[in-house]
């Protein structure tokens, strides 16, 4: 079973919160009925905090040192989706283009951020809706992509 430096309750279920050090290095989704921790370091109460702050105000700037783990190119990817502002979307065609990449590519780097919300994935979008979410196509991963979005004001697009 994985160590979680915090466990945290937030609208959409729960987060899983784990730290390196002085880093914040991954952020994981978790059942609603998953038992809540309190911040077990110093850390993980400042991601805490920020991520509720987010909660209250989705124009809140994330300010924490971040350790995702991943290849150099996933690391553009999730330096990329860092630039997007809260309220705006990209499409994977266009995050690609500006990566000299393929769509598909960029999809799966999205699906492997090891720190979503912080490194916002759920801000890139299909070109003709809302596209996947943590590695999948339906269910639960795109009920949080979307309150997330909604939670920033964006509209969604439907296809058709």
């Amino acid at each position: 079973m994985k160590t979680y430096h915090a466990r945290l309750a937030m609208p959409f279920g729960v987060l899983g919160v784990v730290t390196e050090g002085e880093a914040l290095s991954q952020i994981d989704f978790l059942p609603g009925e998953t038992p809540l921790l309190h911040a077990q370091t110093p850390l993980a109460r400042e991601v805490c905090a920020q991520l509720q702050a987010y909660a209250a105000d989705p124009a809140f700037r994330f300010d924490l040192p971040l350790l995702p783990r991943g290849t150099s190119y996933q690391h553009r990817v999730w330096q990329a989706l860092l630039e997007i502002p809260s309220g705006q979307t990209e499409s994977y065609g266009a995050l690609a283009s500006q990566l000299g990449s393929a769509p598909r590519a960029v999809g799966q780097a999205c699906g492997t951020n090891p720190i979503p919300v912080i490194i916002p994935c759920h801000r890139v979008l299909a070109k003709t809706g809302l596209g996947g979410f943590m590695n999948h196509a339906e269910g639960s991963p795109l009920q949080i992509k979307r309150w997330l979005l909604e939670h920033e004001h964006v509209q969604l697009r439907t296809a058709g």
